[in-house]
């Protein structure tokens, strides 16, 4: 499955703006499971998960809009997901080398008050602070990121 982060629009075939029905319609169309109209969740999301690729995406919405995407880096490392950035894979490209190639094509990065890589025109943030064990490189630090946020907020 190829999904791609579209700055300023959302994420896959998510769009800022649908409606909670809408988003949901999408996430099933996805192959991510969508929880029940009375499961427990946070006011205003909605987490999605693909249970294959053990990968979860959270909806955010406000006043009943789309507003944000967050997307977690599947947890099977054979998954046969690619969540793309300007035809980069963010999730299988070493951090430093994905920040270098965004920056070389570009595009701003910052890191904000929190720690993380920030991307402020495409309002974009990248983290690894995950507690899954995923690859890390011989100092034992993550190797790739492990999540992403797609948003119409701004993120500096």
């Amino acid at each position: 499955m190829d999904v791609e982060l579209l700055p300023h629009i959302g994420f896959a075939t998510f769009r800022f703006g649908m409606s909670a029905d809408e988003a949901g319609q999408a996430a099933r169309e996805l192959g991510l499971t969508v929880p029940d109209a009375d499961a427990e969740a946070e006011p205003g999301q909605i987490l999605c998960k693909h249970e294959g690729y053990r990968a979860n995406v959270m909806l955010g919405f406000r006043k009943g809009e789309l507003t944000n995407v967050e997307v977690w880096r599947f947890r099977d490392e054979e998954a046969d997901m690619r969540v793309t950035l300007d035809g980069v894979d963010v999730f299988r490209t070493p951090s430093d080398e994905l920040l270098a190639r965004l920056e070389g094509r570009g595009h701003v990065v910052e890191e904000n008050d929190l720690g993380f890589d920030v991307l402020p025109e495409l309002k974009v943030i990248f983290a690894n602070n995950s507690s899954f064990e995923y690859p890390v490189d011989e100092e034992g630090d993550p190797l790739y990121f492990d999540y992403v946020l797609v948003t119409t907020d701004p993120v500096g």
